[in-house]
């Protein structure tokens, strides 16, 4: 998968067993090869939320977009985690964070992306590696206008996948 694939999202659906090749292809342009695994939304960590109005207060799926952009462009260019970020897949990092938090918000999205362990695994993140990211995407979600009660909504869905994003 990528990297931060998002700070750190313990169980869940399991809607699609199918073996997945993730190879680039027109749907996916830009996204370097990857080594088959198993596609499905259990691999987004989490159970995702039942009530509608939380999809909405991120604004569906354009607000979800924007929050996930502008959390990657800061990170990258975050000095204290930038590193982390160079020779990542961007492209496939972006859009399996947007169906990450989209499946997790109620959107009705499907989540394509490995599970948050083997995604980070070999990437020695640290707490302050995994506070950073967690700083930038509070200010992502600030610029998008979402209110700070769903923010830490989100948050308190993302908080327990610490333990399989830091590994140092």
């Amino acid at each position: 998968m990528t990297r931060i694939a998002c700070l750190a999202l313990a169980a869940a659906l399991m809607i699609s067993p199918a073996l997945a090749f993730a190879d680039p292809s027109p749907d996916h342009p830009g996204e370097q090869t990857v080594d088959p695994y198993k596609v499905s939304n259990a691999n987004a960590d989490a159970k995702p939320m039942a009530n509608p109005a939380m999809f909405n207060a991120f604004h569906g799926k354009d607000g979800v977009s924007r929050i996930v952009d502008g959390l990657v462009d800061r990170s990258v260019a975050d000095p204290r985690i930038s590193e982390i970020f160079k020779n990542q897949d961007l492209p496939r990092l972006k859009r399996t964070l947007k169906e990450q938090f989209c499946y997790l918000l109620g959107g009705g999205c499907d989540y394509t992306g490995r599970d948050m362990k083997a995604s980070h695994k070999d990437m020695g993140i640290q707490d302050a590696d995994f506070n950073a990211l967690v700083e930038n995407l509070q200010k992502a979600m600030n610029k998008e206008g979402v209110p700070f009660r769903d923010q830490n909504r989100l948050l308190a869905l993302l908080a327990p996948m610490h333990k399989d994003v830091v590994t140092k």
